[in-house]
């Protein structure tokens, strides 16, 4: 397993340790630079207009389409890092 991988795991455990609610916009890009790195570029129809949770997830999503799986681990790390406090 690479370096990243196993940071990217790491990340995806150390982000249930934290203590507060990141802001609705930190949850937002972890959850499009996991979903990048996980399943590469947003497939689907984007919900309509009544989900605006849904909505506002694939458009994040839909907002890195094309970054490298490497980049998005790396980014999300990242994001996890800076949410830790590291």
């Amino acid at each position: 397993m690479s370096d990243l991988k196993a940071a990217f795991e790491q990340a995806q455990a150390d982000v249930k340790t934290l203590t507060e609610r990141p802001s609705n916009e930190d949850l937002l890009h972890l959850y499009a630079h996991y979903k990048q790195a996980a399943e590469g570029d947003v497939s689907g129809k984007r919900p309509g207009m009544m989900d605006l949770k849904g909505r506002a997830k694939y458009d994040a999503w839909a907002g890195i389409k094309g970054m490298s799986a490497d980049d998005a681990m790396q980014a999300y790390i990242d994001k996890v890092n800076a949410l830790l406090g590291r």
